[in-house]
């Protein structure tokens, strides 16, 4: 059974809406990722100066994607976003070695707020493409990932530019990514690196 039709057992409403919020620093990748989510053309990415909204529908559920900016001055509006979310997407450039503490720093930081306790996180380890990229269990294990406890996570090596880690995930087969971290069932307190 694919995992869109659990989510249709589980959430009988066909209307069934999924608030998914996707940060991290700037020149991450998050616009590209959001773009590929929609099938759209990714040959003009700008920086996000405030926030994209894409809906993409998957076989009865409306996914809608927050992309907010990820620069210094924008990141203290992200906790606007948190309430109603139900699954956190978090981007980290594999290859911005210098930025690993602050990116774990505002992570981490920001699952310390009430409103996310309970919602899954995917975190992203984005330009696998590229050759000087950090593996995602280098990341897991550089931005402490690997210690979180009870929160239900995973993180998913992936290459925004070429779509790798990202067309599958909202296909209707098992153990897509993206609906079953929205499940909250298979990863409590452990990753699939």
């Amino acid at each position: 059974m694919g995992l869109l039709s659990l989510l249709r057992k589980l959430r009988p409403n066909p209307e069934k809406e999924v608030r998914i919020l996707l940060l991290g620093l700037d020149n991450a990748g998050k616009t590209t990722i959001l773009k590929q989510l929609a099938n759209e053309e990714i040959t003009t990415v700008t920086p996000t100066a405030g926030f994209n909204i894409k809906s993409v529908a998957a076989d009865g559920f409306k996914l809608n994607v927050w992309d907010i900016g990820g620069q210094w001055k924008i990141r203290p509006y992200w906790k606007n976003y948190f309430a109603n979310t139900d699954v956190l997407i978090y981007v980290i450039d594999c290859t911005d070695r210098e930025r690993l503490g602050e990116t774990g720093n505002e992570l981490f930081e920001m699952l310390m707020d009430n409103r996310l306790k309970q919602v899954p996180l995917l975190v992203f380890a984005n330009k696998q493409d590229l050759p000087n990229a950090m593996s995602s269990s280098e990341v897991a294990e550089a931005i402490g990932l690997v210690r979180l406890e009870e929160r239900t996570w995973q993180i998913k090596a992936c290459s925004a530019v070429e779509g790798m880690g990202i067309k599958n995930l909202i296909a209707d087969r098992p153990n897509t990514t993206l609906l079953s971290i929205y499940l909250g069932k298979e990863w409590i307190g452990c990753a699939r690196i």
